[in-house]
C-alpha cells in the first residue's frame, strides 16, 4: 500500500491541487486548520496565513471554502473505497466481506485506516468527515453540486456497498439506504458519543473503544434487518 495515489477529477477543482507543492500544502493545511476551526470558522483569509501564501493564490485551486470541503470529503471517501477493495478483493463469502466493510468504514483496524499518506494525515481527514461532511449535502446549493456529478464517488462507494448486501439478501428492498445509513452512522454515533452522548448508547466512557462500539451496533443493525 506504500505506492497509492488517488486521484480525484478536475471537476472538483479550477487547479488539480496534486500538481503542484503550493496544492498540495493547501491540502494538507486546509485539513489540519478545518480539524482545529470547524467549517464555519474556517476561511481562505486563514488558510493564507497558515500557509504564507495569499487568498487569491487558493482561489486558483478551489471557488470556495464548500467546494474544498467537499474535495476532501472526496478524497476520504475514495480512499475508504481503495482500502475496501484491497481488503475484501479475496472475501467470497459476502456475510464476511459485510463485516470487513463496516470494520474499515468505523476505522476499528486503525493500523490499516489511519495510514498518513504524503500530504494526508488520516486521522485528522477522518475528523473532519465526521464533524463537518454534512454540511457538502445540508445546503441549498445541493442539487447543483449533485448536476455537477460531485457526489460521484460518495455514490458509487454507497452503491458498491449495496451489492454486497443484495448478495446477501436478493429479496431486501433497501440496499442502497442500508448502505448510506451505515456510511452516514459510522460518522453520526461516533459524533454523538463526543458531544451529544444522550443520543446513543455509544460511549466514550466505555473500556471498548468508540470505533468497535459503532461497528457492534452497525454489524447487528445491518445482519437484523437483511434477515
Amino acid at each position: 500500500m506504500s505506492t497509492i495515489a488517488i486521484v480525484i477529477g478536475e471537476k472538483y477543482y479550477n487547479k488539480d491541487p496534486q500538481s503542484s507543492d503550493l496544492g498540495k500544502n493547501i491540502v494538507s493545511a486546509s485539513m489540519e486548520l478545518m480539524d482545529e476551526l470547524g467549517f464555519e470558522q474556517f476561511t481562505f483569509r486563514k488558510l493564507a496565513e497558515r500557509i504564507k501564501s495569499t487568498e487569491a493564490s487558493i482561489y486558483r485551486y478551489f471557488d470556495n471554502k464548500l467546494k474544498l470541503l467537499v474535495y476532501l470529503t472526496t478524497w476520504y471517501w475514495a480512499w475508504i473505497e481503495y482500502v475496501i477493495d484491497f481488503r475484501t478483493h479475496h472475501i467470497q463469502d459476502d456475510e464476511e466481506k459485510i463485516r470487513e466493510i463496516i470494520k474499515i468504514i468505523c476505522h476499528v483496524d486503525r493500523d490499516v485506516i489511519d495510514i498518513d499518506l504524503p500530504g494526508i494525515n488520516i486521522s485528522s481527514l477522518r475528523r473532519v468527515v465526521v464533524s463537518e461532511s454534512d454540511k457538502t449535502y445540508l445546503t441549498k446549493q445541493v442539487d447543483e453540486i449533485n448536476n455537477q456529478g460531485l457526489f460521484k464517488v460518495f455514490k458509487g462507494l454507497c452503491h458498491k456497498i449495496a451489492m454486497v448486501l443484495t448478495g446477501i439478501n436478493p429479496n431486501y428492498r433497501y440496499p442502497h439506504a442500508i448502505a448510506s445509513t451505515m456510511l452516514e452512522a459510522s460518522h453520526q454515533q461516533a459524533f454523538f458519543a463526543q458531544h451529544l452522548p444522550s443520543l446513543t448508547e455509544v460511549s466514550e466512557k466505555s473500556n471498548i473503544s468508540v470505533e468497535k462500539q459503532v461497528y457492534c451496533f452497525l454489524e447487528e443493525t445491518t445482519f437484523k434487518l437483511l434477515k
